[in-house]
């Protein structure tokens, strides 16, 4: 699974292109959007953007696509499941979405469209989002038991020899290990448990890290030479990504599995419907809206 995110401009064009029938699209799914037709998806995502006029770019699209190999396993419903884990994952929360489907390749793959201004008129963060969308396709193409289409997961362990056997079973521990710990403590204390020392080593005469190497059975290996993105550098920096993640998930008082805040919604999100309250909700917040920046 591999996800590419993309902004944009206009919400009409947007729309086309993931309505498209020619690509044999079909929708699968929305949120807080009109589901009657074309233009009342569009009118509905565009009154939601004036709510914050200087934001140039509201427009979120995102390609969820998967290797041809998972095709007959991933039905609408599941695929509609990993978007919502996906969308909660990255922290798209609070605002309007759509989810369809494309069928004009021999690889499964959605189309998500998601309003960078949120229902209380704020801006989705987008901050380190392809990294972060890269980690966390990792991590849901292993939850899930999806297929890996290259690296490291497709080697044949079982005949790998030593030091090679070690070093792809440090690979797994710290790819196991790295999503769940905020900082190095946490992650050496998980990485002992499996029975993985983990050395720093510091930039001549001073006491800054300039690499780390973790060894088990008697071999040692840099970081960077297990994988590239296990070097001290990408390890900290996701360290410290997973602790800004807890902090702010804490401060808005968030239930620790953060899928839980999409999951519940997928046999609503199965079965868009015409609500027809909608705009008028979203005319009285634009109105609401304009009349404090009259004050």
């Amino acid at each position: 699974m591999i996800a590419k995110i993309s902004k944009g401009g206009s919400f009409g064009g947007a729309v086309d292109y993931v309505l498209d029938k020619g690509k044999d699209a079909e929708l699968l799914a929305g949120l807080g959007v009109r589901m009657k037709d074309r233009d009342s998806i569009v009118r509905s995502f565009r009154m939601q953007a004036a709510l914050n006029p200087h934001l140039s770019k509201p427009v979120g699209h995102i390609v969820l696509a998967f290797s041809a190999q998972d095709a007959a396993r991933l039905d609408n419903r599941r695929m509609v499941g990993i978007a919502a884990e996906y969308l909660s994952g990255m922290g798209i929360r609070n605002t309007q979405f759509i989810i369809a489907r494309h069928r004009d390749r021999e690889h499964p793959h959605l189309h998500i469209l998601f309003n960078r201004v949120d229902n209380d008129g704020r801006t989705v963060s987008d901050r380190n989002d392809r990294y972060r969308s890269e980690r966390l396709c990792k991590e849901l193409t292993v939850r899930h038991g999806l297929y890996f289409a290259s690296g490291k997961e497709n080697v044949k362990e079982h005949r790998l020899r030593e030091p090679d056997k070690t070093k792809y079973e440090i690979f797994h521990a710290l790819r196991d290990a790295v999503p769940r710990c905020r900082d190095w403590p946490e992650l050496t204390a998980a990485l002992r448990h499996e029975g993985i020392a983990t050395e720093f080593r510091m930039r001549g005469g001073t006491s800054d890290v300039q690499g780390v190497v973790f060894a088990r059975n008697g071999y040692p290996f840099n970081g960077s030479k297990i994988d590239r993105q296990f070097s001290f550098s990408k390890i900290d920096h996701a360290l410290s990504l997973n602790r800004r993640q807890a902090l702010s998930a804490n401060e808005r008082g968030s239930v620790s599995n953060p899928v839980a805040s999409f999951s519940h919604l997928l046999e609503d999100l199965l079965q868009p419907v015409y609500d027809a309250d909608e705009e008028r909700r979203l005319q009285e917040r634009l109105r609401k809206k304009r009349k404090q920046h009259r004050l």
